[in-house]
């Protein structure tokens, strides 16, 4: 047997102010919500083809995880999401409009090859890849 992996399942952020992250993955990455299990602490976002779970550091799941998410306890270095396409001017706007300082963006090399990417923090201080299209090589 050998794993063959496609793309991000999900990735679970451990949060201390539910209502912001809510609003910046929602409102400003345009993600919605999939599922919510408040009797154990579970929120789902769809992201495309995946899922951001946020489990409140108050809640059932949480409480399990230990120390809140902070600038000594993190338990993430960053998640990137593909974007369908990736215009710079308006993805610049989109976030300033959110009170979102966007990142310089640069070629970076993922999945589907090189391309754009930006990077941005959540109000929890977890790092966004935004990442676009791959440049075809010339």
């Amino acid at each position: 047997m050998r794993i063959r992996i496609r793309d991000i399942d999900h990735v679970v952020l451990r949060v201390s102010d539910l209502d912001r992250m809510l609003g910046f993955y929602c409102d400003v990455l345009g993600c919605t919500l999939e599922r919510r299990k408040d009797d154990i602490g579970l929120i789902q976002l769809r992201a495309g083809r995946s899922l951001v779970d946020l489990v409140p550091v108050d809640g059932e799941l949480g409480r399990a995880g230990g120390a809140a998410p902070g600038r000594e306890g993190r338990n993430l270095d960053h998640l990137c999401f593909r974007l369908e396409s990736f215009d710079e001017a308006s993805l610049v706007e989109h976030l300033e409009r959110h009170g979102v300082e966007p990142g310089r963006v640069t070629s970076r090399y993922g999945a589907e090859g090189q391309g754009p990417s930006m990077y941005v923090s959540d109000p929890e201080g977890n790092v966004v890849e935004l990442k676009g299209p791959p440049i075809p090589d010339p």
